[in-house]
């Protein structure tokens, strides 16, 4: 449980309490975004990757997957896997932003 300071105005007062556990989101997915770790692999291994290899190694590692928001409106779409050379690049994202 978290406590949020005290928010005053004029003469009024609330205090607020969160429940951490009720949130819907775990600790390693508020620590980065997709983005952020494509942007670090390419700038730490000179590689562009894509969201689903991203998906897919923190699937591998155990971290909570939502349902995609836009999934493909393809019949015949097939989620690639992340392929060998993309796995440690990623991985060491996610490292550094203390997602494993």
């Amino acid at each position: 449980m978290r406590y949020c300071p005290r928010i005053s105005h004029k003469q009024s007062t609330i205090d607020v309490k969160v429940d951490l556990a009720e949130m819907d989101i775990t600790a390693a997915e508020s620590k980065a975004t997709y983005r952020q770790i494509k942007d670090w692999v390419k700038e730490n291994y000179g590689i562009k990757t894509r969201n689903e290899y991203i998906a897919h190694v923190k699937e591998k590692h155990g971290i909570i997957k939502r349902e995609n928001s836009r999934p493909s409106q393809n019949p015949d779409y097939v989620r690639r896997d992340c392929p060998e050379g993309h796995w440690k690049p990623i991985e060491e994202a996610l490292k550094y932003f203390q997602m494993i």
